[in-house]
């Protein structure tokens, strides 16, 4: 059977170390700290830096995966061409992993050379750099490192006065040893989609129902599947999704995040993995979650179709403080609700904020998604994250 090299095992790689479990796959976890989530249902693991390049090449040399799938941004992806050179499957494929590593070249593809509509954006690589970039796309604007996840570093400039802060903010937020962010104009947008587009190798493009979702400080707090999206909108949103996921080329799950607005669609960002707000897909709300897609794709074991069966919320469980040996509480009374699930992610510490669980809610199509959404909320609330 096929081996794959996860590299980032955190709550994302454990679902598809799972489902790669299931269908006898040999799964080698990677991160830089011990127990993760993933190496806790893996054949194997290894605790490395993934900055490190040479690192990078020992456990390839040492392992001969025959996939590497990147779980995370903060790797030396550019190490990944040699690996397609030796032959080993990068996922989606190198140039993918590399773009998306970075916003500045994910960004420049979408907006320069496929022309899709996003915010109007600058950069910088300091903080007289960044006033200068402010004034140019104008307040308010977002300000994001180029090298980061789940919203670190992430802030919104409101006033001037707000512009050292956000500079210091995303540079303590940044992921790997780029110095720069992107400061993007403030979009007045409606709501914001992720549309999950899988990319098949001899099949056609696929994609799954629009899923909603809601952030605080950067980071998803609820997501919703179906989300409410016009014909057309939803039409514009499939053909940019295509466009990029096919530009960047190779087989697997894409993320791809817009924003809807009285002006249409605007592309926001992408992740060639599965995605944070993919969770619900869990809930039962698809004939296949993500995580099962992105693996079947990378398998080359054809997607006859997603069918969509029922209607989903996931809410997040956040820890409130720091910890060593976090323990749950609530979680009976979690239980006890008709259509909900729930997963505890494993993770061997806590600090505020920090993603920790998911609650799953399901319902019919009838149902008003903002009620499953609200029950879902509510129901996460009642697990507590215990030192």
């Amino acid at each position: 059977m096929p081996k794959i090299l996860l590299l980032g095992s955190g709550e994302l790689g454990k679902e598809f170390a799972i489902a790669a479990q299931r269908i006898g796959q040999t799964i080698i976890a990677v991160d830089s700290y011990e127990n993760a989530p993933a190496m806790q249902v893996a054949h194997d693991f290894e605790v490395i830096n993934m900055l490190d390049g040479e690192e990078l090449d020992r456990i390839v040399a040492k392992h001969k995966p025959d996939f590497i799938v990147p779980e995370i941004e903060a790797i030396r992806t550019e190490r990944f061409y040699d690996y397609e050179n030796q032959g080993i499957t990068v996922v989606p494929s190198a140039k993918a992993a590399n773009f998306t590593m970075n916003r500045k070249a994910i960004r420049d593809l979408a907006s320069k050379e496929l022309g899709l509509k996003t915010a109007n954006y600058r950069y910088a690589t300091s903080s007289l750099e960044l006033k200068k970039a402010v004034l140019e796309v104008g307040i308010p604007c977002v300000v994001k490192p180029l090298m980061s996840s789940s919203g670190k570093g992430q802030s919104t400039i409101k006033t001037q006065s707000d512009v050292d802060k956000a500079w210091n903010y995303a540079v303590e937020g940044s992921r790997g040893d780029v110095v720069e962010v992107i400061v993007e104009a403030f979009v007045k947008f409606n709501s914001e989609i992720t549309l999950l587009t899988v990319l098949q190798n001899n099949n056609p493009t696929l994609f799954c129902a629009p899923i909603g979702h809601r952030q605080e400080r950067g980071d998803y707090q609820e997501s919703w599947q179906p989300a409410k999206i016009s014909k057309k909108d939803l039409n514009e949103a499939k053909k940019m999704a295509e466009k990029v996921t096919q530009s960047l080329g190779g087989a697997g799950l894409f993320g791809v995040e817009f924003f809807l607005t009285d002006d249409g669609v605007y592309f926001s960002e992408l992740s060639p993995r599965p995605h944070d707000t993919g969770m619900v897909t869990l809930a039962g709300t698809q004939n296949f979650n993500e995580f099962e897609l992105h693996l079947r794709a990378i398998l080359s074991l054809p997607i006859f179709e997603i069918t969509l069966e029922k209607a989903g919320a996931s809410a997040v469980i956040l820890a409130s403080e720091n910890s060593n040996n976090p323990t749950y509480s609530g979680i009976e009374e979690v239980a006890k609700f008709p259509k909900t699930d729930f997963r505890i992610f494993g993770k061997p510490s806590s600090r505020p904020y920090r993603r920790m669980g998911v609650v799953l809610t399901n319902d019919t199509f009838e149902t008003p998604i903002e009620e499953i959404v609200e029950r879902a909320k509510k129901i996460a609330t009642l697990v507590k994250v215990n030192s």
